[in-house]
């Protein structure tokens, strides 16, 4: 069954919008565990914006579950954090500075080299590491080639495509690039506008699918839902009838 991690970014955003420790992001984190998830996602960025590194390093002390990293190993600041406190996976996405949110994959033919050499130190720290693509079979194929143990696949056009009621259209590419890297022996994740409307026709068309990563949308319905009860639902989503 694929595992459900909550990115917790949104919670450091709300707390850092008053300064002191409300919400706190620890206990959010230890009740996410409690509700349910099975992993626990953040995305620290050079500007400190929601997830501060002193986040990271207190996290790590207190996530019993998967504890995963996002970010770009091109900040020598993420890559000294990262092997400093050795998460469960680190997922490397290509964003530039001050970039609202990420909004593409590797262009893992051009980095070729870079990928290669940046994901062998992870690799022999003893991480597990996972790179951000687009559903594009050539950049699987050459994901496949990095020493990257899986890829996570970017659903953004997924999920705009779903809500406007094209759902054959905006699975089709994604069921191809999931094929793909199975037959290449890529782990595979998912994650970026995934919410509990869009899910469940994600995972019942490719249950090969280990982890989705889900936080924005997560974060909103439990405003209405309530975070326990909005984490099962979401759970309940990625089981295949």
């Amino acid at each position: 069954m694929t595992r459900l991690s909550v990115n917790i970014n949104k919670i450091a955003t709300l707390r850092n919008s008053r300064g002191g420790n409300n919400p706190d992001l620890l206990k959010v984190a230890m009740d996410c565990e409690r509700f349910g998830a099975e992993g626990i996602t953040v995305h620290p960025r050079p500007d400190e914006r929601h997830i501060r590194y002193q986040d990271v390093y207190d996290l790590t002390k207190i996530v019993t579950t998967e504890f995963n990293i996002e970010g770009n190993p091109k900040e020598q600041k993420f890559v000294d954090l990262v092997l400093a406190t050795k998460p469960h996976q680190v997922t490397l996405v290509p964003d530039v500075l001050n970039q609202l949110t990420s909004d593409h994959g590797w262009d893992t033919i051009q980095e070729q080299d870079y990928l290669k050499e940046i994901i062998a130190v992870f690799k022999n720290a003893g991480m597990r590491v996972s790179i951000f693509v687009d559903p594009s079979i050539a950049m699987i194929q050459a994901a496949a080639t990095t020493g990257t143990d899986r890829i996570e696949l970017y659903t953004e056009s997924y999920a705009k495509l779903f809500a406007q009621g094209k759902k054959e259209d905006a699975i089709a590419p994604y069921i191809s690039a999931a094929a793909e890297a199975t037959k290449l022996g890529l782990g595979i994740n998912a994650g970026h506008d995934l919410d509990r409307f869009n899910l469940q026709y994600l995972i019942a068309n490719i249950s090969t699918i280990e982890e989705v990563s889900i936080g924005h949308a997560l974060v909103s319905d439990a405003l209405y839902l309530g975070l326990e009860n909005t984490i099962q639902l979401y759970k309940r989503a990625l089981e295949v009838k």
